[in-house]
């Protein structure tokens, strides 16, 4: 089977009431394998006298579009933007022939992309630099944070996927006989009905849920459907890594952590656990919070940004 090839699209996908980060434009750049990788670069609204760069890490599904309103408040505390499209998701090139499929072989593929797209937009990307990572990109961030990939002044992170809620016993098994008998692209979980607000487990906010649906009714390919079996593989191995105590003894930087109360995706058990572990850290549950804290109603976003101040004031940023 052939697949099409990539198409490197300069344009953002817009819908009313969701504008881009002023002076934002799309960039390309490669990834493991030769991937094409999508990311947006906003400036600092005052060129002369940037506070820094913070690097938005979406979750899993998440595109670019969906952090404008994110990218502007972070503009207008002085800081340019980066936010990343990652392999397999967004407009970034897909693994698989089905694109719905959510795939991935490793967390290295993750990684190596934050890793390369920084790289390659170091010269425009003042200092210091701060992580604002939510739910898989949280584990992406924390992952190349702690093996030294990347070097970052803060970090915050958003209901990371540090641990996940449906773990059960035998599934490390089960993955790795999928996996072993060359079924790693299937899905995991079949896609069910279609989502409507009031079956969501993410947000409270019609508001936001509303925007990420016009998103992809004006762009279908930003869609992406449930998790492979490679993904659940690669997602147990980056897990089994927090546990080990070496993994998070070289992240020493200031940390904040926003655990959702109403978490039904994530375990909030293991950000207890970690950020026991962390020397500089603050944690944080928002109350009646689903898991997309920043997706959320105003008081609960407000909440996470409170905390994101005070990271910031602790990095002396």
């Amino acid at each position: 089977m052939t697949t099409a090839p990539h198409i490197l699209d300069d344009s953002f996908v817009l819908v009313p009431g969701n504008p881009p980060p002023d002076g934002a434009e799309i960039v390309w750049f490669k990834g493991s394998g030769g991937r094409n990788l999508r990311a947006c670069i906003a400036p600092a609204l005052s060129a002369s006298n940037p506070r820094g760069t913070v690097i938005v890490c979406p979750g899993r599904t998440e595109f670019i579009e969906k952090y404008f309103e994110v990218g502007r408040e972070l503009q207008e505390m002085g800081f340019a933007v980066v936010i990343l499209d990652w392999p397999g998701q967004g407009l970034s090139e897909r693994l698989l022939d089905d694109t719905k499929k959510g795939h991935i072989d490793r967390f290295e593929t993750f990684m190596g992309a934050l890793a390369n797209g920084l790289e390659s937009l170091q010269e425009r990307l003042p200092r210091p630099h701060v992580s604002l990572a939510h739910s898989m990109g949280g584990a992406i961030a924390l992952a190349t944070i702690s093996q030294g990939l990347v070097k970052v002044d803060a970090a915050a992170f958003c209901a990371p996927m540090w641990g996940l809620k449906s773990r059960f016993l035998g599934m490390r098994y089960l993955v790795w006989a999928m996996r072993a008998t060359g079924r790693a692209g299937d899905y995991a979980i079949q896609p069910g009905p279609p989502e409507t607000f009031e079956t969501n487990i993410v947000t409270h906010d019609k508001k936001h849920w509303e925007m990420q649906r016009a998103l992809i009714e004006a762009r279908p390919d930003l869609e992406l459907g449930p998790v492979t079996w490679g993904w659940l593989g690669a997602s147990l191995n980056i897990l089994d890594t927090f546990t080990k105590p070496k993994t998070l003894q070289q992240v020493t930087i200031p940390v904040f952590v926003a655990s959702a109360e109403e978490e039904q995706l994530v375990d909030n058990a293991s950000h207890e656990k970690i950020c026991a572990k962390l020397p500089d850290c603050e944690h944080v549950v928002v109350e009646g919070a689903m898991h997309e804290i920043l997706m959320e109603t105003e008081d609960r976003r407000q909440e996470f940004w409170e905390g994101f101040h005070r990271l910031l004031k602790r990095a002396d940023i």
